[in-house]
């Protein structure tokens, strides 16, 4: 086995604002414009709006931790350093698993567009992959680990040439559509033809959320980063704010690009007619050229986003072991690359195993959405709680108003798990809550464990709470559930109880005396 090293601190500026854009321009801008005009119809634009604010509020919050606190793997650390090592791992293992499937969602959406080239990709009259789709998919992912095998800067070095086409797709698409624009789309059959349930939901279960999420993979590699207290706030930022404007425009060209006649029926199931949106909007208007342009990226832009997470995966999975001290193996750094390389071949065994169940993008999308949601809701009690036992401790980016803005951002987040729907919820907290007995109860044994375990408890009780009145308003509300609270009565009641939750949470934090926050983790 290798030796023990340490990461390299190779990533500038560039490097990393490419990895935020990277990570959020992915499959989600190539599927999500049709899922999101068929759930809120011309309205979607305000969900993406409103997604744009959200995900900037809880990346403010990440500045703070991810300044003053540069650490691999450091979505999963930072709950562990305000709360003890059970929340993060709980923590640990649900990013571990949004973080893995994304990669594998990243080939699905390569594969179902190369399959308008290669029919053969994919099985007759569905988007699921045949074999020969499989494979490719296997390919993709092993060259996906090979790339970051070896080095940082040569997985940073392939990112940035693919996002420079990844960008001037997109931006082509927005001019050309525009000039094709209808304005009459916009209100042919009213603005919120599903009224504001339909704006709520399109934010969780019409991909928005999921495109946006390109946070954690900067946080990720925090300990590679040259100047991280700067470099960080500035990419982080630099991310939301122009992927935001960027997405708000691609939705708009989608929106009154559409043929008139296409809308007679209305805006729901739209997402059926244009199942590849902007192939086949470019094919209806006649730009052939166009289309093929855009199948061209969506081969290469999803496998960007999948290259970028096969590198922040083994950082999280690092971060999970170092954690909970659960496989220790996965915490091992080999010393001339510095690749933690055990978590990097967990990662590709993850990528290949949520393949297998051939799924399509849509069949994961609410899941993973969901499941990283759950991990950056975390961030803005875990800064409340570290601001009340480490005030002294440097933070070259401190958030402004943070008790308006952290308690805003837990909200809004807790809102967005809730907009995902009692069917995705419903396994997904309840296997986090299993988790934690499983946990408890492996712990519990050891005497000498038991006043530390007892600590670790109260300090991730107010997390398991918030899963139970999370999946209690679920079974409750309107998103999937029986609809005994009905809309916006039961948005309004997870909002109020999300902000008891924060503010349990924040007061439950480990106290100065326990704060293990020095460490050598290859700073």
């Amino acid at each position: 086995m290798a030796a023990q090293g340490k990461f390299h601190k190779s990533l500038s500026l560039v490097d990393l604002t490419f990895i935020g854009l990277g990570s959020i321009f992915g499959s989600g801008w190539l599927f999500a414009a049709s899922h999101v005009a068929g759930i809120a119809g011309p309205a979607g634009i305000l969900s993406w709006m409103i997604g744009g604010v959200a995900v900037l509020l809880l990346g403010l919050v990440y500045c703070e931790l991810g300044a003053a606190l540069p650490r691999a793997g450091g979505v999963v650390r930072y709950p562990e350093y305000s709360h003890g090592a059970l929340l993060g791992s709980l923590m640990g293992f649900i990013t571990l698993i949004a973080f893995s499937s994304l990669i594998a969602i990243e080939v699905e959406a390569c594969r179902q567009y190369a399959a308008a080239w290669f029919p053969s990709l994919s099985l007759p009259g569905s988007t699921h992959p045949s074999l020969a789709g499989w494979l490719l998919q296997f390919a993709l992912l092993v060259l996906f680990f090979l790339l970051n095998y070896f080095s940082v800067k040569s997985f940073a070095l392939a990112n940035n040439i693919i996002s420079v086409f990844k960008f001037v797709v997109p931006v082509l698409v927005i001019v050309l559509l525009l000039a094709h624009f209808n304005p009459g789309n916009l209100h042919q059959h009213g603005f919120a033809p599903f009224g504001a349930a339909g704006v709520e939901a399109a934010i969780a279960a019409g991909g928005i959320i999921f495109a946006y999420l390109g946070l954690t993979p900067i946080v990720a590699v925090a300990s590679e980063v040259r100047e991280p207290q700067r470099t960080i706030p500035i990419a982080l930022i630099l991310s939301v704010a122009l992927s935001t404007v960027i997405y708000v425009l691609l939705q708009l060209a989608f929106l009154g690009g559409i043929p008139a006649g296409r809308l007679a029926g209305g805006w729901g199931g739209i997402e059926q007619v244009f199942a590849l949106p902007y192939r086949d909007i470019a094919l209806a208007l006649g730009m052939g050229w166009l289309a093929t342009l855009v199948v061209s990226d969506a081969v290469v832009s999803p496998s960007g986003t999948g290259n970028i997470y096969m590198n922040a995966t083994p950082r999280v999975a690092y971060g999970w072991a170092r954690s909970g001290g659960f496989l220790p193996v996965l915490a091992r750094v080999d010393a001339k690359s510095g690749i933690p390389r055990p978590a990097l071949w967990l990662s590709l065994a993850l990528s290949v195993f949520w393949t297998l169940p051939f799924p399509s993008w849509e069949t994961l999308i609410n899941v993973v959405s969901a499941a990283l949601v759950l991990s950056y809701a975390v961030a803005p009690v875990t800064v409340a709680a570290l601001r009340r036992s480490a005030p002294a401790l440097a933070r070259p980016f401190r958030v402004s108003a943070f008790g308006l803005l952290g308690p805003l951002s837990f909200v809004v987040a807790a809102l967005i798990v809730y907009w995902s729907t009692w069917r995705t919820l419903s396994w997904l907290l309840g296997l986090q809550v299993l988790i934690f007995a499983a946990y408890v109860l492996y712990r519990l044994p050891s005497k000498a464990a038991r006043p530390r375990l007892r600590r670790q408890v109260q300090g991730s009780l107010w997390l398991i709470g918030f899963y139970v009145l999370v999946l209690g308003m679920s079974w409750l509300g309107s998103f999937g559930g029986i609809g005994a609270i009905p809309q916006p009565w039961d948005s309004l009641a997870m909002a109020l109880l999300a902000l008891l939750v924060y503010h349990w949470g924040a007061r439950t934090g480990l106290r100065s005396d326990e704060l293990e926050l020095e460490e050598d983790d290859g700073e």
